[in-house]
């Protein structure tokens, strides 16, 4: 299985001295396997598709999360929308107000976008989908609604010989009791434990944290503790805060690398561009 980092933010990154860039670029992961490919989100980072990335079956599947405008916002601009010989399977969360197509549609229509969803030249097959299980080409994909504001999609995506795990979004210590420990009771848990790879969203410093319970989002610290409780290999710490400069986040890099042998698996901040061979 193999991971590609195309969109790692909350938004556009403020500029500042940098050793390390990190990306601009919204949330989009590509996760392929011998002929199978995943589109994990739709933020601006799914620009990065071309016609070389097409299955020889023509079939592109995307997976959403949820539908906050940073993780549908590329979805305009991805160019085998407007193929008619593509078929493109659109998955994402059941809400029980409206489908996933009239709030898609919301996006793609005027003034946000000129061409309507039920214009696009492509075959669009929609998929609702809530805790569940399913296959798509050689993955077995399980998605559990995780705690983030509005419906919510994590996914666990299992190959041949490994699992990666996608909660880009969430906020696990959210609660009476913040994390507690019984594995049952801790959002995310279901799909995230044992993974080879934990892609997980670490958007706030602790002492930011305390001033933004309830937005949706983890601090770098409790990126880590679920982490730890999940007993994964491999951590991925994303949607770097829209306001965080790449020197910043090189400074927290450092900060959390003192602490790193009280973990029992890797970690490091997400960085567009980066490919995971699992």
């Amino acid at each position: 299985m193999k991971v590609n980092l195309w969109g790692v933010r909350g938004s556009i990154p403020v500029t500042g001295p940098e050793t390390k860039a990190y990306g601009g670029q919204t949330s989009c992961i590509v996760v392929t396997e011998q002929d199978s490919l995943l589109i994990l989100d739709g933020g601006s980072g799914i620009q990065t598709f071309n016609d070389s990335h097409i299955p020889k079956s023509k079939r592109i599947d995307i997976l959403l999360s949820h539908l906050h405008m940073d993780h549908i916002q590329g979805l305009g601009f991805f160019k085998p929308f407007f193929r008619p010989d593509i078929e493109v399977h659109l998955w994402g969360p059941s809400s029980n107000t409206d489908s996933l197509s009239s709030r898609l549609g919301r996006y793609f229509s005027p003034p946000l976008f000129p061409v309507r969803l039920l214009e696009l030249p492509c075959q669009i097959v929609m998929h609702e989908i809530g805790n569940s299980d399913f296959e798509i080409g050689h993955f077995k994909i399980s998605a559990s609604y995780i705690i983030h504001p509005g419906p919510t999609l994590g996914y666990r995506i299992e190959g041949n010989h490994s699992v990666f795990t996608y909660l880009p979004d969430h906020e696990p210590a959210l609660g009476k009791n913040g994390m507690i420990k019984d594995h049952d009771w801790v959002s995310g848990y279901q799909i995230a434990h044992h993974a080879d790879l934990l892609y997980h969203d670490g958007q706030y410093t602790r002492d930011e944290y305390a001033t933004r319970q309830g937005w949706g989002h983890s601090s770098v610290e409790d990126a880590l503790a679920f982490a730890s409780t999940s007993n994964i290999k491999h951590l991925i710490i994303g949607h770097h805060d829209p306001g965080r400069t790449d020197f910043q986040i090189n400074a927290l890099t450092d900060e959390m690398s003192k602490d790193a042998d009280k973990y029992n698996f890797n970690f490091e901040f997400a960085v567009e561009g980066s490919v995971f061979e699992l």
